[in-house]
């Protein structure tokens, strides 16, 4: 029988994926304790300062097993002394890094599924059971963080009675931090969690789960091996792109790569495949053998679904110059993260750029960070919109995903937004506070449902527009942080929708415009007019702010022009002295305003998207 075992941690942000990972690492003794440190697995300095995971990373671990009560626990086989070989791939947590979660559960056979046992069952951790049992896997519940004086352990453990329909003894109790009961969670994993199946056809069929860039070696593809093995020098061939190419390196995460003769089935690894162009290698393309393409048809792995984008904004560089460079940078991101999506465009005032598309607001901020440390790019962001649909009077039907590509109203017949199907788990105490928020957001109650007595699932509906900016982070601070969400898109709904423009001193800046309700217009024009007077620099002469729906003007600001004293050396003398300087001063502002142009620095832009 098979010592493999591959399986994943999926939980609710900050419920100690990270850290039981780490503590796997020190057990099987991967990694050395003086090399050890907290979030090793978490290998951007962006996830350390956020203390958040936001890539998956998969570690091979090898375990040999001496458990004294491996009798005690009737064990459907004997492990007792046998070696094992543990492939984990540690997940993110955050709902706007849901597609890296349903990537990593494609790859594996087994799920621990983890809750804090100071917090309950959350709404993450509903949305990724669902996706680990429409995958099939076999899933491992564990509560964590038992030592701490605020646990509350019988109640967690009832919730997920309830979830999963399990028995009391079937659900573990642990602590990450301090290694209770990590030796047993071991243990049941090589026991519940199903070896690969080993196909008996010696044809090489193997999944891209992930990939990264390397300067030397091209493209690193992150593969799962489903049939035949792979080994270096072997020449392959991608399915959906029909790339050939001769594999420079094949080997294992532990967590660093390390090279290897070959990959076998049922494993978990990476092939160097020195591709330089990163859109030649795409994620959830299958791998064969050259020689075996002619059968390439029924080769290609099934059930890997293409990401959705629900936020769209315009990037440009703020210097033209680092165009070239902004490309080859989202492209190597893209490698890093399936599921950015961008495409050239071009604006009169900010010169060309690309609409870019996230999967959240927190993954818009991550990879806007990421391009400026990464690849040292001074870049300007558009606001953030979601997709809408817009039905013409000729009946033509059109996606916009930029306020600025909307046709002109005289040509609009009805327009349409996506709606979201939210999921969210709070105390009932804050019920009333998430009601009033859910109807700001123009939202409807489908339904509550109690969870174990003491906290309430609410699910509704609401216009994706209104959850995907900071719905999150109002509903943490209504909650006191109790409260968590997940999302899911719906349906196309007509809407009555409204473009809304700023201008700067009369010329009208694309970046800003956004689309929105015709109700509020009013009141969103004066807001974005507000915080930009609060923003702007000043200039020495005076610049009008405008807010404009439909050619007309619907809120004004004004930034008073910066006062120089003109006068301040003179000394003694007529008035008239002084005037004559002043009226001089007068004239040249007069000509500043009608030759000059605002800069808006770039922190501006960013500044701007966040409500």
């Amino acid at each position: 029988m098979s010592t493999i075992r591959n399986f994943v941690i999926i939980a609710h942000i900050d419920h100690g994926k990270s850290t039981l990972a780490d503590r796997f690492l020190e057990y099987t003794g991967t990694i050395e304790k003086r090399k050890m440190h907290e979030q090793f697995l978490d290998m951007h300095p962006l996830e350390r300062e956020k203390g958040i995971t936001i890539k998956m990373q998969p570690v091979r671990m090898n375990y040999k097993f001496q458990m004294p009560n491996a009798e005690k626990r009737d064990l459907a086989f004997s492990i007792q002394n046998s070696e094992f070989i543990l492939n984990l791939i540690d997940t993110p947590g955050h709902v706007d890094f849901t597609y890296e979660v349903s990537r990593a559960l494609a790859a594996v056979e087994g799920a621990i599924l983890l809750v804090d046992a100071t917090q309950g069952v959350q709404a993450q951790t509903l949305a990724n059971l669902h996706l680990a049992q429409k995958e099939g896997l076999v899933i491992i519940p564990v509560i964590n963080k038992i030592d701490l004086p605020s646990a509350e352990v019988e109640k967690a453990e009832l919730e997920l009675i309830e979830l999963l329909g399990v028995d009391s003894p079937d659900i573990l109790k642990i602590s990450a931090k301090t290694g209770i009961g990590i030796d047993e969670l071991l243990e049941v994993v090589a026991q519940k969690v199903p070896p690969p199946e080993v196909s008996q056809s010696s044809r090489l069929r193997a999944l891209i789960f992930d990939s990264h860039y390397d300067a030397y070696q091209g493209v690193i593809a992150h593969v799962r091996v489903f049939s035949g093995s792979i080994k270096k020098n072997e020449k392959i061939r991608f399915v959906a792109t029909g790339q050939n190419i001769e594999l420079l390196d094949v080997g294992i995460f532990s967590p660093e790569q390390v090279s290897k003769p070959e990959l076998g089935s049922g494993q978990i690894g990476y092939i160097a495949t020195g591709i330089k162009e990163p859109e030649r290698v795409r994620v959830g393309d299958t791998i064969i053998r050259q020689s075996e393409a002619r059968e390439a048809g029924g080769l290609a792995l099934p059930g890997y679904r293409e990401p959705t984008p629900m936020v769209f904004a315009s990037v440009y560089p703020e210097n033209q110059d680092e165009y070239e460079v902004l490309r080859e940078s989202l492209k190597k991101l893209k490698l890093n993260d399936a599921s950015l999506s961008f495409e050239p465009e071009e604006s009169s005032a900010l010169g060309r750029g690309y609409r870019t598309g996230f999967l959240g607001m927190l993954h818009m901020e991550i990879v806007a960070e990421r391009l400026r440390r990464e690849y040292n790019l001074s870049l300007i962001f558009s606001n953030p919109s979601v997709v809408f649909k817009v039905k013409k009077r000729s009946d033509e039907e059109m996606m916009i995903y930029s306020a600025s590509r909307l046709p002109q109203p005289q040509d609009i017949e009805s327009m349409f937004e996506l709606w979201a199907q939210v999921e969210v788990i709070t105390p009932p105490r804050f019920l009333g506070a998430l009601t009033t928020l859910i109807n700001e957001r123009e939202g409807t109650i489908r339904e509550t449902i109690n969870l174990a007595g003491d906290r309430l699932v609410v699910k509704f509906e609401a216009p994706l527009r209104e959850i995907i900016i900071d719905f999150y982070d109002r509903l943490k601070s209504i909650s006191q942080g109790f409260a968590s969400m997940s999302y899911a898109l719906g349906d196309f709904r007509k809407a009555d929708l409204i473009k809304l423009d700023i201008l700067v001193a009369g010329e009208k800046v694309n970046a800003f415009s956004e689309i929105v309700p015709r109700e509020k217009a009013l009141w969103i024009g004066r807001e974005r007019i507000q915080k930009l007077k609060d923003l702007l620099p000043r200039e020495l002469f005076a610049i009008a702010l405008q807010a404009e729906v439909e050619g007309r003007v619907i809120a004004r600001e004004t930034i008073a022009a910066l006062k120089k004293d003109v006068t301040g050396y003179l000394y003694g003398g007529d008035r008239t002295r002084k005037m004559k300087l002043w009226k001089k001063q007068q004239r040249g502002k007069k000509r500043l305003k009608e030759a000059g142009k605002v800069d808006i620095p770039a922190d501006v832009f960013l500044k701007m998207l966040k409500k």
